[in-house]
């Protein structure tokens, strides 16, 4: 389905990792020093969840167009041709695997300085994702504070698969603090790979690694209502970016399931588990892994609410054909496309308030 309305949220948008040599600039002295004596500006710190060369980590009609510079191609082939009001772009950088964590605080630092002198600065379409590493608990802290006020920073951006779930106690003080903030917390498909990507071990392909992504929200979803995270932190909303969906319902029904006996353990879950999944957590929309409109409509109404999905292009990633960026069958598109994200994201409703240009239909 092509794009029905101008002025949709793309909730999770790419734009091109930056090399370690661009990021120099944005590095003080010592991690300057540091990085090219050793030669660690030669590494190219692509993220091997997505594969640079592999088909599905770019489109292959934006690939062989790559005419004028990256800003001039994005506009082009995201932003324009999808009528976009607001992007969010996303951030994917191997400086989140370091063992070093202050090398890797450092680096985190460069990129979120590079995208908003970059991008956020150049484009007045693009918000933002604070990259954190946060296995230092105190570093990711400080770069939150650093940048939270600026408004075009949106969510704190953290990966699906590391060292620990992320319903954990330690990471509560992030939470506080995006909650503090009005800033949402979002969990993106791939991997630190501290451990193997899979519960049975190591993989020898791409293919099984990219499937294994959805146990691992299946995983994250249940440990933030295990531990109690929303009752803590009743204002925070979690958004998965290329979590599929369709996993959602069955996870969904089999917590509930569980919980009707072991309840006495997690006193603190004070009401359905689905139900504090419908009111805390987002999705968006690519990859949506269902065959056709019916599976689609289908999947949706499992669920049990229209208010979960977030539209997104996932740009550059290959998720849809041509310009069909929508799946067939998506109910509630008004929704989907503008409204969720603006309930979803505190600092989008303020923009929109602010005088923002009205949303118009286009057919």
């Amino acid at each position: 389905m092509r794009m029905p309305y101008t002025g949709a949220i793309d909730c999770d948008l790419h734009v091109p990792a930056p090399t370690i040599a661009q990021l120099l600039p944005y590095l003080d002295d010592y991690w300057r020093d540091q990085l090219v004596n050793r030669a660690i500006d030669r590494m190219p710190f692509a993220m091997m969840s997505y594969p640079p060369n592999a088909p599905i980590s770019q489109r292959a009609d934006w690939r062989a167009s790559q005419a004028g510079t990256a800003l001039d191609t994005l506009r082009s082939q995201a932003l324009d041709a999808f009528g976009v009001k607001f992007a969010i772009a996303n951030v994917i950088h191997g400086c989140v695997a370091l063992h070093n964590d202050d090398m890797a605080a450092a680096l985190s630092r460069a990129v979120n300085d590079w995208l908003r002198a970059e991008w956020l600065d150049r484009e007045p379409r693009l918000r933002g994702s604070i990259l954190i590493h946060p296995q230092d608990l105190t570093q990711a802290l400080a770069e939150i504070e650093r940048l939270a006020s600026d408004g075009r920073f949106v969510q704190i951006l953290m990966l699906a698969m590391g060292e620990r779930p992320l319903g954990r106690r330690e990471f509560f003080p992030i939470y506080a603090a995006a909650e503090r903030h009005g800033l949402v917390v979002a969990v993106h498909a791939g991997s630190t790979y501290r451990y193997a990507p899979t519960i049975v071990g190591w993989p020898c392909y791409q293919f099984e690694d990219y499937i294994a992504q959805a146990q691992a929200f299946e995983n994250q979803t249940v440990s933030l209502i295990a531990e109690g995270v929303f009752q803590r932190f009743p204002q925070l909303k979690f958004v998965f970016l290329e979590s599929g969906v369709s996993w959602l319902p069955v996870t969904m029904w089999r917590t509930d399931k569980t919980w009707r006996g072991a309840r006495p353990e997690t006193p603190w879950i004070d009401r359905w588990p689905s139900e504090i999944i419908r009111a805390h957590l987002r999705l968006t929309t690519q990859p949506f892994d269902a065959p056709d409109a019916h599976a689609v409509a289908q999947t949706v109404e499992r669920i049990g609410s229209d208010d979960m999905l977030l539209f997104s292009t996932d740009y550059p990633h290959w998720q849809f054909d041509g310009d069909d960026v929508l799946p067939d069958g998506l109910p509630a598109l008004r929704k989907v496309l503008i409204e969720n994200a603006m309930a979803t994201y505190p600092r989008l409703a303020q923009d929109a308030l602010g005088g923002a240009a009205t949303i118009e239909e286009t057919i």
